[in-house]
């Protein structure tokens, strides 16, 4: 079922009297499941569309859209497709007990892997979502692989239906579907030679895999970690040594114009894990996957580099900047950079996570909690900077505390940041 939650003023829906709580029935007899439908069947100029209002009157409207009117009609959320998969490794099981239940949703949905970049492991498709696929010629979609070899990764997704993923790759590849490719790594099942192994065998599909990143198994103080354990060092490393030889490879082959691409690329917490330097930021070919934690560090520098000129004099003033244990160990090197950009004092809050175990390094997954008790060991500051991500879109933070319960208690200005100058241009406190 497709229902409008919200209609533009000024639009096409608003002139056909559409409103929140009208069925969207069929484009030109054709039922619209979802929004994937909605978006492609309602691009063409003139269409029939059957509604059914909320009163539950069914009207036709023969519509002929103007270039310059949008529909400006936005849909209530789509259902989302649940994993058919059971991962030793999976995050949700490793959420702790009395989480809110969103937490706990296992999504596994090939039609947000092509609107938000969600991975998804297209182990749950159905002959009509390939249909949909091809059809719609949804690419790039973003493909949790793992791994090649058919075995390991019924074992990895612990999923002995899983369909071979070779084979759905070249399938849809045939249809002109590309792909962004991960492969998580857990020590034992898929590196090694099984991670040699899926590497050849993604590269040999040539321009359908547009990238692919090796990203560590990242595990709470809850996951099955009698089963399933962290990359050591010495694993890490062997891991990088085999993407950076499968990189160099690709920007000696696979040519884009006069340059190559390094192709496959390692998380910033694989590097970390192996305790090695980040590879300069030309190295990740404008971050494709920066997303998925793949060049964090060097994108986050380079928008600090780009974004000096916007920020404010904060001279005589004091920031402090909440983060986790993983990018703790890296601000080091950026703090100054807005010391001597803004005059001001920036102050490190480095917080572990007292929700999932101090395991979970990353800012984004810290609690409330957290950052309320950093808050107010710091009064002395005049502003702080709260990781953005770490903030859902109802403003609540991954133990359901909210930010405004947090900003109340906070005894300075609460800011939420991506890169310190998208929230500092604005602040207004130089």
């Amino acid at each position: 079922m497709l229902r409008v939650a919200a209609i533009a003023p000024e639009s096409l829906g608003a002139e056909l009297g559409l409103g929140p709580g009208d069925e969207l029935l069929a484009i030109n007899g054709r039922e619209l499941v979802d929004f994937l439908d909605w978006e492609f069947l309602a691009a063409d100029e003139a269409f029939l569309l059957s509604v059914r209002t909320a009163a539950g009157e069914e009207i036709e409207f023969d519509i002929e859209r103007p270039e310059d009117l949008p529909l400006g009609v936005s849909l209530e959320p789509p259902k989302i497709r649940r994993c058919a998969n059971r991962c030793d490794f999976c995050f949700v099981d490793g959420n702790p007990g009395g989480s809110r239940k969103t937490l706990f949703i296992r999504d596994d949905d090939y039609r947000l892997s092509f609107r938000h970049g969600n991975f998804a492991t297209l182990s749950n498709l159905k002959e009509k979502d390939i249909r949909r696929i091809l059809e719609y010629r949804l690419s790039p979609l973003y493909v949790s692989v793992h791994a090649t070899n058919a075995d390991v990764r019924r074992r990895l997704l612990r999923n002995p239906k899983a369909p071979d993923i070779l084979e759905q790759l070249s399938m849809f590849a045939a249809g002109g579907i590309q792909f962004h490719a991960q492969i998580v790594l857990v020590p034992g099942l898929n590196d090694g030679e099984v991670l040699e192994k899926s590497l050849a065998d993604l590269y040999a599909m040539g321009d359908a895999i547009i990238t692919v990143s090796i990203v560590p198994v990242a595990l709470t103080a809850f996951s099955k970690q009698d089963v399933v354990r962290s990359p050591s060092r010495d694993e890490a490393r062997a891991a990088v040594a085999t993407l950076e030889r499968w990189a160099k490879k690709a920007r000696e082959t696979r040519k884009t114009g006069e340059t190559g691409e390094g192709w496959v690329y390692g998380s910033d917490e694989l590097y970390m894990l192996a305790d090695l330097d980040f590879p300069p930021a030309e190295a990740y070919d404008g971050f494709p996957q920066v997303e998925n934690g793949v060049g964090s560090v060097r994108y986050l520098e380079g928008l600090l580099d780009e974004g000096k000129n916007e920020l404010p004099d904060l001279t005589g003033k004091k920031v402090l900047v909440c983060t986790g244990t993983a990018m703790g160990r890296l601000m080091p090197r950026l703090l100054p950079k807005l010391e001597a950009s803004t005059g001001g004092s920036f102050e490190l809050a480095i917080l572990e996570n007292s929700y999932y175990g101090p395991a979970v390094t990353c800012a984004g997954l810290l609690p409330g909690e957290a950052f309320r008790g950093a808050l107010k060991s710091a009064p002395h500051c005049d502003l702080a900077l709260l990781p953005a991500e770490s903030v859902n879109e109802d403003g609540l933070f991954v133990d359901d505390v909210s930010l405004a319960s947090v900003e109340a208690t906070a005894p300075m200005p609460v800011l939420l940041s991506y890169h310190f100058t998208d929230a500092l241009a604005g602040a207004g406190v130089g």
